[in-house]
């Protein structure tokens, strides 16, 4: 179950999201499939993407409602989705896994916390030495509390 973002106080709303591919079929680490998202994500302005890294079969980001009334993320969730699917060229239904993992963040040690581990999963998972080599990462808007 996802909760909807909830707003105290008119604090800023950040929301760390895991969403991973079919099957955790290893497609997401190219050049391709980098621009895709990038520009999925720039077309589906309703939300603003932070910081993101994206693996082989999984992508993080963080992310922050850009409307007031906007839509939920789950139906931002499947419009980029969907348009990432579309200009890959793969099959409706089986390039993204139906679900996908959110936590809404507390404050801002939590989101600088949250970045460093995630940034760290490249190196983690062998595929650079260092955090600044992976090529798949980056920030397209700046997410502040």
């Amino acid at each position: 179950m996802h909760l909807p973002p909830s707003e105290k106080f008119n604090r800023s709303i950040i929301i760390f999201v895991t969403v991973c591919t079919a099957k955790r079929r290893k497609v997401l680490a190219s050049p391709n499939a980098h621009v895709a998202v990038l520009s999925a994500w720039n077309s589906a302005a309703r939300w603003l993407v932070g910081r993101y890294v994206m693996m082989p079969d999984h992508i993080h980001f963080f992310c922050a409602p850009n409307e007031f009334e906007g839509p939920s993320l789950e139906r931002w969730m499947r419009y980029w989705k969907s348009r990432v699917t579309r200009k890959l060229s793969e099959p409706s239904g089986s390039f993204w896994q139906r679900d996908h993992w959110d936590r809404q963040l507390r404050r801002g040690e939590s989101y600088d916390g949250k970045w460093e581990y995630v940034r760290s999963n490249p190196v983690r998972h062998g595929f650079v030495s260092a955090e600044k080599d992976w090529p798949y990462q980056g920030i397209l808007n700046e997410l502040r509390w």
